[in-house]
């Protein structure tokens, strides 16, 4: 489970870059009644912040990268950035934007690459320690990354954060799934998971990627909603024994992420 009770490693941020912020906001307003609220005195169409029954649960901003595609960013907790980027340049990574600070005492981020060509980004919390819910309907409850090399993965963030990975079959016999958790905590603190999925099934570019998964009430309730306001299914739903029922989903503009109804209802 995802926890606001943030430990180095742990997902603490997520932020969808987004060509037309407006129409993002319109989009998760009406699937999972997000409601948006402009950053920093910025004006509508700048950085904004999602809010959920009033507790912050996400973000999304105009698309800065060129040549960059509308997609969900996740932040994972550092207690020290410089550290941390100089950590994932060791174990072979890439440095997209080095760390900068968030207003007077905001914290502090850096954009990041890992070998396989997954972005990801990290946050050093001052003031503001990241999202304020977590784990239940319309928020944050998984994160995951498809790569082309799990192996290479699991090594790299191990060597970053010193995530503890543990390999579970698929069902069916139809490979390994690797979960996730932070360095000195229980089972119950696995934060995410890892696939190996062939390029040719990575999209266009064919590059691995992070996604969130966010809690549903009733994942095909909110297909329909994704799908009635200009989303699109790309898979299922389907239930999965031990996890739940589950649907990938595009937002209008194209970013990935996943609608989960637990096993355990939420």
């Amino acid at each position: 489970m995802i926890t606001t009770d943030f430990v180095p490693g742990s997902p603490c941020w997520l932020d969808l870059g987004a060509p037309d912020v407006e129409v993002a906001a319109a989009f998760y307003r009406a699937v999972f009644g997000w409601r948006a609220e402009p950053y920093g005195g910025q004006g509508a169409g700048g950085y904004s912040l999602f809010r959920l029954d009033g507790k912050v649960v996400a973000a999304a901003g105009p698309l800065t990268e060129d040549g960059a595609r509308s997609a969900w960013m996740i932040y994972f907790h550092t207690p020290d950035a410089d550290a941390t980027v100089e950590a994932v340049e060791r174990a072979g990574g890439t440095v997209r934007s080095a760390p900068a600070r968030v207003g007077a005492e905001g914290g502090r981020f850096a954009q990041l690459t890992d070998p396989q060509g997954a972005e990801f980004a990290i946050w050093e919390p001052a003031g503001y320690l990241g999202i304020e819910a977590a784990d239940g309907p319309g928020a944050l409850g998984w994160t995951e990354l498809y790569t082309t090399d799990p192996a290479a993965a699991r090594t790299f963030y191990r060597t970053v954060f010193d995530w503890h990975t543990q390999d579970v079959p698929l069902p069916g016999g139809s490979g390994t799934y690797t979960l996730l958790r932070p360095a000195n905590c229980g089972e119950d603190r696995a934060h995410g998971g890892l696939l190996g999925v062939p390029a040719d099934l990575l999209g266009p570019a064919g590059r691995p990627y992070w996604h969130p998964v966010f809690g549903s009430r009733d994942c095909d309730a909110s297909v329909g909603l994704v799908t009635g306001n200009g989303g699109r299914l790309a898979m299922g739903p389907e239930t999965v024994e031990g996890v739940g029922r589950l649907a990938v989903c595009t937002d209008p503009a194209g970013a990935e992420f996943v609608l989960l109804t637990p096993q355990q209802p939420l």
